[in-house]
């Protein structure tokens, strides 16, 4: 029998101080229990991912001490193994580092793994700084059992799909009867779910139990949902640790299976998870919380127009910093409804936080003056739209840099996606909270929001108007695009198409297609991704956004700005 404890741990990338600190509290934890092993995350030293802080001499000094720490502090508890990831110099050929995994026991090293598959796609650019581990196989003897290790990436090529290197393969050859994977692997809508059935599929086919230790947390755009979990050829998933929280964990392995040390079987995690609505809430809540804590903003503010997409990021503000430290703005301007105003105030009040008002009539008139003076001509049409957004995004920095507040954006995808958004302006910020919810996703988030708390937080008049910028007389989103079930269909497919979930890439792929059947919808069809290709230079000039989908707009999709190519039925 072996004892395992897993310690899915948020740390933060470059506090060695802390990190050092807590997976001491975690290896003292795992002994008290009786374990033999504890196991962390991926670059548990640094935390994933430091990027080109890779390449800074005083950040790879303090790694190389905290590890130090960690070996002098294991002769503390000399029967346990401590499974961690670290980044380790590479003295031959290639890049300077390789990314690995250490197995420590009373002072020493007892078993080093470096990274054979280093993912260089989407979100990920790990070759930039590693270089790959030789294609061989690394076990340990632990208390009488052979326990072989991998490092996230490592397990996702089992098909060979994407590489010429199987590190399940090597594995397979030398008969362990337990894989270790230590993990940093970033949530999205289907992830959890891609994760089971990617490894859970390898466990069948090579008759190995594997334990899968992901890190948990918010770093910039990536979020990091934990969801740790152990799983058995015959028996499928067995263990499950908690979702977007820290967690310790004390497994027992024993004949191919996962128990609860005194033998009983855990809980069987849900297939099904949790619904992708409460995944993107907790998701969205997590990445905010921990990117205010780590840049060491207390407190955020939101401009509040009254519409849905202000009002659904002020009650995820809320949730995730207590209605305290939200403060919301209102600026109505000479073409904002009376609902905007009493809306908002309806809002702040169901939330609980700070309602200011700005009014930006005076300002707008000043400019429109200082115009027909200096250019002889009248402001209208969209210079005076977009002046009105760029006025209040500077009343909202100032607001910011006068009182040390957190800005959040309130775009989100469709919008962003088209370029409906005014560069300076709505986009002005430092986080974007649903940046990565189409906007059929915003109205059915603000419902469950509703539906969660038992009450009306988001005013159903919010829910229930017709989206509108509020920036001409009698304006409505669908002015300037098609209605948003019909835009956000268009999107799916061309932004994601198949990194959607099956379900949703196979509607999405359908509509367009039958959109495509006739003249008018090629047409429609065309000038959204027209839109899409022209509006790149907003996006890259963008706060960032926290990630929900696969493919979110960032470093996750990269394109050129200055390009030329086609749209419509050539693309």
């Amino acid at each position: 029998m072996l004892t395992i404890a897993i310690a899915q741990r948020n740390f933060t990338i470059g506090d060695f101080d802390a990190s050092t600190a807590a997976v001491l509290d975690q290896m003292r934890r795992a002994s008290d229990g009786g374990a033999q092993m504890v196991v962390f995350s991926e670059l548990t030293l640094s935390a994933y991912y430091p990027g080109d802080l890779f390449e800074d001499a005083a950040f790879l000094r303090n790694m190389d001490a905290a590890l130090q720490t960690v070996l002098q502090a294991s002769k503390r508890w000399p029967a346990l193994v401590t499974v961690l990831g670290t980044a380790r110099p590479n003295p031959g050929p290639g890049k300077p580092l390789h990314n690995a995994l250490l197995a420590i026991q009373n002072g020493q090293i007892v078993a080093e793994y470096y990274k054979q598959l280093l993912p260089t796609y989407g979100i990920f650019d790990e070759g930039r700084h590693f270089e790959a581990g030789p294609p061989v196989a690394c076990t340990l003897d632990v208390a009488g059992h052979k326990v072989g290790f991998m490092i996230c990436e490592d397990g996702w090529n089992d098909e060979g799909r994407a590489y010429a290197v199987n590190p399940f393969a090597s594995l397979q050859a030398a008969h362990p009867e337990l894989v270790v994977s230590i993990n940093a692997s970033p949530s999205d809508i289907g992830k959890r779910a891609l994760r089971h059935a990617v490894f859970g599929a390898a466990c069948r086919r090579l008759e190995l139990p594997l334990l899968f230790v992901n890190q948990v947390g918010g770093h910039d755009q990536l979020v990091f949902d934990g969801a740790s979990f152990a799983i058995s050829p015959q028996a499928g998933v067995q263990f499950e640790a908690a979702r977007f929280v820290e967690d310790f964990q004390m497994l027992r392995f024993e004949g191919g299976q996962f128990s609860q040390t005194d033998g009983q079987p855990f809980p069987v995690p849900d297939a099904d998870g949790i619904p992708a609505v409460e995944f993107a809430r907790r998701q969205i809540v997590l990445g905010l919380r921990d990117y205010a804590r780590r840049c060491n903003f207390t407190k955020v503010v939101v401009g509040c127009s009254g519409g849905i997409d202000s009002a659904l990021t002020l009650a995820l503000a809320v949730e995730a910093l207590g209605a305290d430290n939200v403060v919301g703005i209102t600026m109505p301007s000479v073409f904002s409804s009376a609902g905007s105003v009493t809306d908002s105030v309806a809002l702040c009040d169901n939330l609980g936080i700070t309602l200011l008002t700005h009014p930006i009539r005076d300002i707008v008139a000043q400019y429109e003056s200082g115009y027909a003076q200096a250019f002889d001509g009248k402001l209208a049409g969209l210079p005076l739209e977009n002046l009105q957004a760029r006025v209040r995004g500077t009343i909202l920095m100032e607001y910011s840099n006068a009182f040390g507040a957190l800005l959040l954006t309130t775009g989100n995808k469709s919008e962003i996606s088209v370029g409906y958004c005014t560069l300076y302006g709505d986009t002005n910020g430092g986080l974007g909270l649903i940046g990565d919810l189409y906007k059929t996703e915003v109205f059915a988030l603000s419902r469950h929001v509703n539906a969660s708390a038992g009450r009306e937080l988001i005013p159903l008049a919010v829910l229930d108007k017709p989206p509108s910028a509020e920036l001409a007389p009698g304006q409505r989103d669908t002015d300037s695009l098609p209605p948003y079930p019909v835009l956000d269909e268009i999107l799916k497919w061309h932004i994601e198409g198949n990194r959607l979930p099956a379900p949703e890439s196979a509607q999405a792929l359908a509509f367009v297609g039958q959109l495509r059947e006739s003249e008018e919808g090629r047409r429609l069809v065309t000038r959204i991704l027209g839109m899409v290709a022209r509006n790149e230079y907003k996006r890259r000039q963008a706060a960032p956004i926290i990630r929900v989908r696969s493919r979110a707009f960032g470093s996750g999709r990269q394109l050129p700005i200055a390009a030329h190519y086609p749209t419509g039925d050539a693309a």
